[in-house]
């Protein structure tokens, strides 16, 4: 066990058999709650957006749903979020989610509640686009040296390079002798992109570069002779890495120099650092300054502000466990026990021995005496399925991109053996299956319901 632990600040265990991945993790003002405490933004591959706002050492179920500002079921995987201030002619910041083949940015706001469960918090599509390519990843910044909003830049798996003005499509561009997608990241202090290309070495494209460029559209091979006007997109430098990386980290340090994080660096800096031994590693500038042991593999990394404390450390695992921490020690109080060297006092372990004999003679005797049990259970619940499916189908929803729902009827028997009072049944199933009513609430029953 390792002295140096990540403290437990705040935990959640987010559904079952979820996935997430390293952009499903962002932190921020979210809400526009003007106090610039940051809120935790969880999306998860099986299209679950969730928004958080932790407190201190509540862990418990009640604190979890306490803390749980919105839950929403989206229709598509969510591969990326990001807050940021996606929206013309506002200053507000707004929720950009990623899916595979579609970009949504949405407002979140909170109206105080009148009853006791607190404030209430709505989910509202601003805008949206579709995408022609499927999406791996993205990146926002004042692309340009714009200045009051954000714009984004999206990298798909072919290669192509789409950017996003707000609700307008500005341009794609294709990188040059791309094989997979790898990391991408916006420096706003060169208005410069960076990426990790499949030939293991860091390249950085001017945001002038990219938008003078050979438009993408006319053309799918960007190694072909160019037929247009245009020039051909090449990187404005690049340096051999040697390896895949597997981030790319550009912070705000410094107005005249730019550093980039490529999982090491060289100034004068902290970086946290998550590997697959579960630890959680602080470096300044390349030297290990903390090491703190996590309970789980983490996949993305934030650090984030609350009220009750600041530079939290969140964390989230790809099964979706979610941590707020901070660096700690957790001292073992254990002490070795003193070796009892004396004789065993034989006249005394034989009286005990005598006493526990005469308790389990006493006991064997007086064993009939109690009430047996009814070997025939006292509720007994059984279901019968359909063997045909509904016509009409009687799902909620009717139909999902133009194909029908399918249901079947399924119907389930109680039988009780004594009276029984306000009873209620829950019916629980995976998805993406779904029921039409959850929770049912039976009558008295001294007798056998079907329903």
């Amino acid at each position: 066990m390792s002295l140096f632990k990540a403290r437990d600040w705040w935990s959640a265990t987010l559904g079952e058999g979820e996935e997430f991945d390293q952009g499903c993790l962002c932190v921020g003002d979210v809400d526009n709650s003007g106090t610039e405490h940051d809120k935790v933004v969880v999306g998860s591959y099986m299209g679950i957006l969730r928004i958080f706002s932790p407190h201190a050492n509540k862990t418990s179920e009640g604190a979890l749903v306490e803390a749980l500002l919105l839950e929403i079921q989206l229709q598509n995987a969510i591969i990326q979020v990001e807050v940021g201030k996606f929206v013309s002619c506002s200053e507000l910041h707004h929720l950009a989610v990623l899916h595979p083949r579609k970009l949504s940015v949405f407002s979140v706001s909170g109206t105080a509640g009148n009853v006791e469960h607190g404030d209430q918090y709505q989910l509202k599509l601003v805008y949206e686009h579709n995408l022609q390519r499927t999406a791996c990843n993205m990146t926002y910044g004042t692309f340009g040296g714009v200045t009051g909003h954000h714009s984004l830049c999206i990298q798909s798996m072919d290669g192509m390079l789409m950017f996003f003005e707000q609700d307008s499509y500005t341009f794609g561009r294709f990188l040059p002798g791309f094989l997979l997608p790898g990391p991408l990241v916006y420096n706003s202090r060169t208005d410069s992109f960076l990426t990790v290309s499949s030939a293991r070495q860091l390249e950085s494209y001017k945001y002038e570069t990219l938008a003078v460029a050979t438009e993408a559209e006319s053309r799918q091979d960007p190694d072909l002779p160019l037929k247009t006007g245009g020039k051909r997109l090449t990187p404005d430098w690049s340096f051999v890495l040697g390896e895949q990386a597997l981030d790319l980290c550009v912070p705000s340090l410094s107005h005249y120099s730019s550093f980039i994080f490529i999982l090491v660096t060289d100034g004068t800096t902290n970086l946290l650092l998550g590997n697959h031994t579960n630890m959680l590693l602080v470096y300044q500038d390349v030297t290990l300054k903390w090491a703190a042991q996590l309970p789980f593999v983490p996949v993305a990394i934030r650090v984030a502000n609350f009220p009750e404390i600041k530079g939290v450390v969140i964390s989230l695992s790809s099964d979706g466990h979610l941590l707020c921490s901070y660096m700690g020690t957790d001292p073992s109080f254990f002490t070795t026990p003193k070796v009892d060297a004396r004789e065993a006092d034989y006249e005394q372990v034989d009286a005990e021995m005598k006493t526990l004999q005469k308790f389990i003679r006493e006991a064997t005797r007086t064993q009939d005496i109690l009430a047996k049990t009814d070997a025939e259970e006292d509720l007994i619940v059984t279901a019968a399925v359909s063997s045909s499916m509904d016509k009409p189908s009687q799902a909620l929803i009717q139909d999902i991109d133009g194909l029908p729902v399918p249901s079947v009827t399924v119907q389930l028997k109680v039988k009780a053996r004594c009276v029984v009072q306000s009873s209620k049944m829950t019916v629980g199933i995976q998805p993406p299956l779904a029921v039409t009513q959850e929770k049912f609430v039976l009558e008295p029953m001294g007798q056998s319901i079907i329903f």
